[in-house]
């Protein structure tokens, strides 16, 4: 008689992932995988997904390229569900708890039906909102919130922003639709652009003062509705094509944030007389070079909770889909090729 060792079964998930960059045309651009389930270590969370959002970054990591991976790649960025196990250093939550975040652009993505997450980066999801609803929150509340606080240094004091204005480049994104929001309750005057009567209605729903088209110069347009400068510009769409008009536009010693990246050269001398600052965001950055003060994003998302949870700030959530497999994704990221959504594409369940 031998006493054979057996290995443990390894437990395995659904997920959604990609082997080839392709088109999203081509079925083979997402495709529905088993991989194993992880296990938490350190200060990580292990998450049984119930929702999650798609965002530029989605489409942007799978676009075409040459290279394959020897596994599967999983994406998405924005989660909401409930925390299965808990690392041996983690101490901000239970199982058992119902959290919503955006994850790391380092590690798998969120597209699977079990995700690992460092809690620093994460927060109580909305008690008032279902896991859809908070699932099209995370990684858009985290760059509105940096790039006007953070990255643009508005105070959070209304009354100490009497007077001040901001342009919104792209208002009606998923970005622009919280960063309105949170432009608002900070006290300033909100200019936001948009192309179409929809986006514009959008922006004005969650409280823009004013909308101008993107298409044309900004300056006259904001002449027109009595500004002769703005004193913040947010970017969210293409920031080499609007730069000549950020430029114009701005008032002496004001601020540009972009989050878009470009190919191209932007003249930095444009800025010079005005002594103007411009600054980058990127929400991935504090969790990609692990910051000290990391745990920032998870004290935003639980103070944006409960502005949630107060009626002060309202999800953007546009298109809810169910459930999360390929071809849905494949479906979402279509609608967002376009350059056409208002608010958030969500996917639900499994």
């Amino acid at each position: 008689m031998t006493n054979e060792f057996k290995a443990p079964v390894k437990e395995t998930m659904k997920a959604v992932g990609l082997y080839k960059y392709l088109p999203i045309a081509d079925p083979e651009s997402l495709i529905d995988v088993e991989i194993d389930k992880p296990s938490p270590m350190g200060r990580d969370l292990l998450v049984k997904v119930r929702a999650i959002s798609v965002n530029p970054v989605d489409y942007k990591v799978r676009s075409p390229k040459s290279r394959e991976e020897s596994a599967p790649r999983v994406l998405g960025w924005d989660v909401a569900g409930v925390v299965e196990q808990v690392g041996p250093e983690a101490g901000l939550f239970r199982p058992g708890d119902e959290v919503y975040y955006a994850g790391s652009i380092t590690r798998p993505g969120g597209n699977s039906e079990f995700h690992l997450v460092d809690e620093r980066i994460v927060g109580a999801k909305p008690a008032s909102l279902s896991f859809a609803q908070a699932a099209a929150l995370p990684l858009t509340t985290i760059t509105a919130w940096e790039s006007l606080y953070d990255r643009l240094g508005v105070a959070r004091n209304p009354a100490d922003n009497a007077g001040k204005t901001i342009l919104l480049i792209g208002a009606a994104g998923g970005v622009g639709s919280i960063a309105t929001q949170l432009a608002k309750l900070a006290g300033l005057t909100v200019v936001g652009t948009a192309s179409r009567r929809e986006s514009a209605d959008w922006a004005m729903e969650l409280g823009a003062d004013h909308v101008i088209d993107h298409f044309q110069a900004f300056l006259p347009q904001l002449k027109a509705i009595g500004f002769d400068q703005v004193d913040y510009i947010l970017c969210l769409n293409s920031t080499e094509k609007h730069w000549a008009n950020m430029a114009e536009a701005i008032a002496p010693q004001g601020k540009i944030c972009s989050i878009v990246e470009t190919d191209e050269l932007l003249n930095l001398t444009l800025l010079k007389n005005k002594s103007a600052t411009f600054v980058w965001e990127l929400m991935f950055t504090r969790s990609t070079y692990q910051t000290a003060d990391m745990i920032e994003q998870h004290r935003l998302l639980d103070e944006v909770a409960r502005l949630v949870d107060a009626g002060a700030i309202r999800t953007t959530t546009s298109d809810t889909i169910s459930p999360i497999n390929a071809d849905n994704l494949r479906k979402a990221h279509a609608m967002l090729e376009t350059g056409r959504t208002v608010g958030k594409v969500v996917l639900e369940g499994f």
